[in-house]
């Protein structure tokens, strides 16, 4: 009894529930952020003769970069801040950020993927303030995005989730009705078994799949991992500490993927992010799995696959439920800065309604959002074939999965250490069992390290 009311089992376990759920929210700095109601506006004060340097990915569809530019030079207009933007490719965003952190000197603003501010999470400014204040104005952060931005070596926020180019499996429609299946999205298959099965008859009838096995940081780790926890396998355990690469399940996620892959085009094995692309756009291919930026390239320029091609979610494997991972994109602020106090602005700046809208509208849904309130976009509602990337940092895990993203996990990432075992095994360079042992070998390393 507590104050004269019986207190049932039940009625236990949903106040636990509830209270782990608050000191969690605590915990990643988000007290409040679910809620809908307006946040009371923030805005920090830039310093004297301030400017900035942004690093980023370079674009993927014709339309971002203007408006990301154009929404910078906004930026610079309201406040009087110059900001020079700095574009690499995928691969190279890392290494470049890398030189900065060890030499104090680089871009204010870095714009990267996945746990990799983990790596230098001592050298970067904190942002809870910013992340509390995004989070209670938009509904509140997808589950994923406290476990990359947060930083329990530092007790802070040390990133802004910007948001995952989202991936789906792209593919013709005119050849999957031919191979007998129906393309609707919502009839597509939804099994990894009858996924293969779809695979096994476009093959046969000359339209083979393809999937990037090289060192693609999008494309190869989302595949690969989306077919890893799709059998059960895992990394770590949810301890953080415990490899748990060698099991059953991995080997049986490598033989389904070397099934798959005896339906791919060859030389899929240095295939790089670009690579799957213009092999569907070539007609090279009839099933993949990318981005958008298919899609959004057809539609300028080969409307006649646009017409024939559509987005269907991954499959859902063995362990019954969705196991994707996107490419999750989020922006840190290097401590070496001048101005923390413009660079939060500008980040602040970036991810308010007008900004964000227009940049996600514009590039036709190429990047999903990370904040709930943006699931009702325009470009959602616009183009039933943007429709299967909405969800895409909702459904998501952390490639880290069932562990913590940190400074292991980037490193195992940034090593393509699970793409490498599944490119083994699906080549033959390696036996299953050896692949697996390979993996574990390096993982061992890199955690112990």
């Amino acid at each position: 009894m507590v104050d004269g009311r019986r207190i049932t089992r039940r009625r236990f376990l949903q106040d636990s529930a509830r209270a782990a759920s608050a000191l969690a929210l605590t915990a990643w700095g988000l007290e409040g952020a679910r809620g809908t109601a307006s946040a009371q506006e923030l805005s920090f004060p830039v310093e004297r003769g301030a400017s900035l340097r942004v690093l980023r990915w370079s674009q993927f569809v014709t339309t971002d970069r203007p408006i990301f530019e154009q929404n910078a030079a906004r930026f610079t207009q309201r406040t009087g801040v110059p900001v020079r933007v700095e574009y690499e490719t995928w691969t190279d965003v890392q290494p470049k950020a890398a030189a900065a952190a060890n030499v104090g000197s680089g871009p204010d603003i870095v714009i990267g993927f996945f746990d990799e501010p983990h790596l230098w999470a001592d050298k970067l400014v904190p942002v809870t303030d910013l992340a509390q204040y995004l989070g209670r104005k938009y509904g509140g952060w997808f589950d994923v995005c406290p476990q990359y931005g947060y930083s329990p070596q530092r007790n802070a926020w040390i990133a802004i989730p910007i948001g995952a180019p989202g991936v789906a499996i792209n593919y013709r429609v005119s050849w999957v009705r031919e191979a007998g299946f129906d393309p609707d999205p919502a009839r597509f298959p939804r099994t990894t078994d009858e996924f293969l099965r779809l695979c096994r008859a476009l093959r046969a009838r000359g339209h083979p799949t393809g999937f990037a096995l090289g060192k693609a940081v999008g494309d190869g780790n989302t595949w690969v991992h989306w077919c890893l926890w799709a059998f059960g396998g895992r990394v770590l355990a949810p301890d953080n500490r415990t490899l748990t690469i060698n099991s059953p399940e991995t080997a049986n996620a490598l033989e389904y993927a070397r099934a798959l892959y005896e339906t791919m085009i060859p030389g899929v094995a240095g295939w790089l992010d670009p690579h799957n692309n213009r092999a569907f756009l070539a007609g090279e291919i009839s099933l993949t799995n990318n981005g958008i930026s298919i899609y959004f390239a057809a539609k300028n320029d080969f409307p006649e696959i646009a017409q024939d091609m559509n987005h269907a979610v991954f499959p859902v494997g063995p362990v019954g439920r969705p196991t994707e991972l996107h490419l999750f994109s989020q922006a840190y602020i290097f401590s070496y800065t001048r101005y923390p106090n413009a660079a939060k602005e500008f980040l602040r700046w970036i991810m308010e309604d007008t900004q964000y809208a227009r940049w996600i509208n514009g590039m036709l849904g190429y990047v999903s959002h990370p904040l709930r309130a943006y699931t009702n976009l325009t470009v959602w509602r616009s183009d039933p074939k943007a429709l299967p990337f909405r969800d895409a940092v909702a459904r998501m895990l952390p490639h880290s999965y069932a562990g913590r993203p940190g400074p292991e996990a980037a490193r195992a990432m940034a090593e393509f250490v699970v793409v490498d075992m599944f490119a083994d095994a699906c080549t033959g360079r390696r036996s299953v069992r050896d692949a697996i042992r390979a993996a574990e070998d390096r993982l061992r390393r890199i955690y112990r390290s």
